[in-house]
């Protein structure tokens, strides 16, 4: 099988230097995917892709990339979802893994949270990103890589 590829939300992903540190250290290609302001590398196994403005179509494109044992780092829980059913392996910047487990409960706080929001009741701030949380999301992210490398049977 292939080695798995990695498929990064990049629009407001504050983990991208972590992602291309475990990349590299494992040998796998990375794709950051977003609608603005990507820097371009050099190195052949990092890939921008730009796509137009507009809602959700970096995840439309993640989503359509994905296949079995990709990892995709992102904080949108719907593509998350999406990347799951695709058998792909989810994570937030966080650290914090999707699972077929977790992700209903997850799409559900994030509708109730909405709600919250919509109806006044919730300001919706979110927690800012700390040390500890890129420290968490580089351990959860290098385990998770070494579990597709070897679930692809690329180890």
């Amino acid at each position: 099988m292939a080695a798995p590829q990695i498929y990064v939300d990049a629009d407001a992903c504050p983990v991208k230097g972590e992602i291309i540190r475990v990349a590299e250290r494992h040998g796998l290609a990375v794709t950051f995917v977003a609608n603005f302001g990507l820097r371009p590398s050099r190195d052949p196994m990092i890939r921008n892709v730009m796509v137009p403005q507009g809602a959700d179509i970096a995840d439309d494109w993640i989503a359509e990339h994905a296949q079995p044992n990709d990892v995709i780092v992102t904080s949108d829980i719907p593509l998350a979802s999406r990347v799951l059913e695709k058998a792909a392996h989810a994570i937030g910047p966080t650290g914090k893994g999707f699972t077929e487990q977790s992700i209903g409960m997850a799409l559900a706080m994030r509708e109730l949270n909405q709600h919250l929001r919509e109806t006044g009741e919730s300001k919706g701030y979110n927690a800012s990103f700390t040390a500890k949380d890129r420290s968490a999301f580089l351990q959860a992210f290098d385990a998770l890589v070494q579990r597709a490398k070897r679930a692809a049977g690329a180890v």
